[in-house]
């Protein structure tokens, strides 16, 4: 990993260490709890099963409401942040089934596992890793969802082929991201404040697919379902007038191990 690759994964490793040790959501890259309930399009029910303080408004989607889990099936969620993804799908696979999250920020795996015991969640597992490198066996998931954090990789083929690797064959992958509808301006690639505010990382759309394809994926869709909405002060300043609307978008994407 080149020094840049360092710099910008410990940037986003201090980012979501301040949000993780907050009340509330990061200011700088997400709008309120409230806000992002009603954005994302989780349900009051689901948001009502929810251990207070799993919601930090961090997503740009609802991974879960595009995965069609089924009970008795293992879940992987990438990046998991502080398990609000995991404990929905977790109630979805049932008591037979486990949903395990992995995220590099240590503070973010804390916060999860102490929410996960304080709503009595004993089939969700949350793992201190990264997700270029997962600490699973070959074919031992189901499925994988992902909510706003892939875009944040260094290495972005690695993570769609170490999924490739740890899910069943007729597993399932269903993401939410960030993606580009066109090419940033240098200075904002260069951003470290829009590289942690999920933009400069991005990928565009077309190229998106490519890759998932290139990991092995078939059947790979990707869907554009609203304007970007993870843009911090930093990142959107740092693109004038346009804004962050005109360069990037919240996609999901599927994709199936055959």
């Amino acid at each position: 990993m080149s020094m840049d690759e360092k710099d910008r994964r410990q940037t986003v490793r201090e980012a979501y260490a301040r949000v993780a040790r907050s009340e509330g959501s990061c200011g700088d890259c997400a709008p309120s709890a409230q806000q992002s309930v009603r954005r994302l399009a989780y349900s009051p029910d689901e948001i009502a099963l929810l251990p207070l303080g799993a919601d930090l408004g961090l997503g740009c989607g609802n991974p879960v409401a595009i995965a069609g889990l089924r009970e008795g099936e293992v879940v992987l969620d990438l990046g998991s942040g502080a398990g609000i993804d995991c404990f929905l799908a977790a109630r979805q696979v049932g008591p037979r089934g486990r949903a395990i999250g992995v995220d590099m920020t240590p503070e973010m795996v804390e916060r999860a596992r102490r929410l996960a015991l304080q709503g009595g969640l004993s089939s969700v597992e949350f793992l201190l890793a990264e997700i270029e490198e997962l600490p699973l066996g070959d074919a031992s998931v189901d499925v994988i969802i992902s909510n706003c954090v892939i875009n944040l990789s260094t290495d972005k083929p690695r993570v769609f082929r170490e999924a490739y690797r740890v899910l069943r064959p007729g597993g399932r992958l269903a993401i939410s991201d960030i993606a580009l509808l066109q090419e940033l301006p240098p200075e904002v690639r260069e951003s470290t404040e829009a590289y942690a505010g999920c933009l400069a990382g991005a990928v565009l759309v077309d190229d998106y697919r490519k890759m998932v394809e290139e990991a092995g994926f078939q059947e790979v869709r990707t869907s554009i379902v609203g304007a970007y909405s993870c843009g911090g002060t930093g990142a959107a300043s740092s693109l004038g007038q346009a804004g962050p609307d005109s360069y990037a978008v919240s996609v999901y994407v599927e994709g199936y191990k055959r």
